[in-house]
């Protein structure tokens, strides 16, 4: 029965090499993140300086902690990434970097990258995934013991990494099948303008077309490349073009760590034994372990669950088909998608606030509560503009200024199209009423944002 073969592909026993080269390299990746983070004086821009700051629903309780246990928190998550790499007291540590890490993101949205979800998710996986089985100080002191582990893992525990990671790939793909990139080439071609002036490389990405065919480029690499490097004939090659590639885009954009991180865990698509290998290939002794012949089929109760949380992964980022309107434009499903890099958005946002007692109208410019950082992130994005017009209502009541009503004029620019209004100035966003579309939302003026032909103006904003 089909199902019963996928219970044994699934729960067989294979070499865990590929598995704790995954831990290895995404602990020392990770400790090297966080101590960049430190020295960068990075937190400080993100969490110190703010006054005001966005939450996730649902986590509105998440504290911004003290700037010394910012710091404190940094340096502890890149020793736990350091106890990660190396496999030392590993149920311990890999549990307590997921949560430390998850509990930096959740502080403010305005935090928010796709490579930042992608970490919680991987270094969540590694909570329940058997990745210290091999080359570690725990399986070291195991066999000091005489109760040393066999160095196989079940299939399962590789096979979901690498779903993961494919599917953030064919997502990123996906998003960027639209007029703007296919068509247009934007916002690549605002983002290019921008380099102009970069030695050597500068000419060659402002050639007419030059913009048209990076889209084109990335768009086939990002649906094409999990399918490459799944087939072993192409996966050498496939590889040099995933370190091309990401080493391309780390030298034009400023995206962080997005392009180390894919880089290092495309390397799970290998094979499970890659990592002897390597070593053999250097002159190192890595003998193939013996490989159980009658494998143990993956249990139903185990089985289940991962395929549900796997359907999710693949379905949720889908989400923003069920919504009105256009997600670059609304953002309505735009987080959590793996819509990597593919607007450019400015918007320029003023609050009219309404006495209720006088009647009486004023003005408040969002920077008297923001960093420009966060005001550049919060001024496309709707939930936010909500979110900072509550704040403004309530520093209202503070002030004994009494009830008050909140609009918003907000202009926004998406990809170099001319600014439009992106939110229903008329609607009072303290009391919004519970309506589907939402009543603060409202179409682009052209309809599809996507249809007019955008222009190139200068980079405007970050993109995400």
């Amino acid at each position: 029965m089909p199902f019963s073969r996928l219970r044994h592909t699934l729960g067989r026993p294979v070499d865990g090499a590929s598995l704790a080269a995954f831990r290895i390299i995404f602990g020392l990746a990770m400790a090297f993140a966080m101590i960049r983070y430190t020295l960068s004086g990075w937190i400080d821009e993100v969490l110190v300086q703010p006054s005001f700051f966005f939450k996730f629903k649902g986590f509105e309780w998440v504290p911004v902690w003290s700037p010394e246990a910012l710091y404190a928190l940094l340096i502890a998550l890149a020793a736990l990434a350091l106890c990660v790499s190396a496999g030392l007291l590993y149920r311990l540590t890999a549990p307590l970097f997921w949560l430390g890490f998850t509990l930096l993101q959740l502080m403010d949205v305005t935090n928010y990258l796709n490579h930042y979800y992608l970490v919680v998710l991987l270094s969540g996986y590694l909570v329940f995934l058997p990745a210290h089985r091999l080359w570690s100080v725990d399986a070291w002191r195991r066999r000091r013991a005489g109760r040393p582990w066999a160095p196989t893992v079940p299939a399962w525990a590789v096979y979901l990494i690498r779903a993961q990671i494919a599917v953030v790939y064919v997502h990123a793909g996906l998003a960027k099948v639209n007029a703007d990139w296919l068509l247009h080439g934007q916002p690549m071609g605002i983002w290019m303008a921008s380099r102009a002036d970069a030695p050597i490389i500068g000419p060659l990405i402002t050639l007419p077309g030059a913009a048209l065919v990076m889209s084109w480029l990335g768009c086939l690499y990002d649906l094409t490349i999990p399918l490459w490097m799944s087939w072993r004939r192409t996966r050498p090659l496939a590889y040099v073009a995933v370190i091309a590639f990401h080493l391309a885009t780390q030298a034009l954009f400023d995206i962080g760590m997005f392009p180390t991180l894919m880089m290092t865990s495309t390397l799970i698509f290998f094979g499970f034994g890659w990592p002897r290998a390597l070593l053999r290939r250097l002159g190192a002794a890595a003998p193939t372990p013996t490989i159980p012949p009658q494998p143990r089929p993956m249990a139903k109760a185990a089985l289940i669950p991962l395929a549900l949380w796997c359907t999710f992964q693949a379905l949720w980022p889908l989400r923003s088909h069920l919504y009105p309107g256009h997600v670059l434009w609304d953002e309505l499903g735009m987080r959590f998608s793996w819509r990597v890099m593919i607007r450019e958005k400015h918007g320029n946002v003023t609050y009219h606030v309404t006495q209720k007692e006088t009647g009486r109208v004023f003005q408040v410019d969002p920077r008297r509560y923001l960093e420009w950082r966060q005001y550049s992130e919060m001024s496309g994005q709707p939930d936010l503009i909500i979110q900072l017009a509550h704040h403004i209502h309530d520093d209202c009541l503070r002030r004994g200024l009494g009830e008050t009503e909140v609009r918003v004029e907000a202009l926004v620019s998406l990809n170099g199209r001319p600014p439009a209004s992106m939110m229903n100035p008329e609607v009072d966003l303290i009391r919004l009423p519970d309506t589907w579309p939402p009543a603060w939302w409202t179409p682009h003026p052209g309809g599809d944002p996507l249809t007019a032909r955008p222009e190139a103006p200068p980079r405007l904003s970050r993109s995400h």
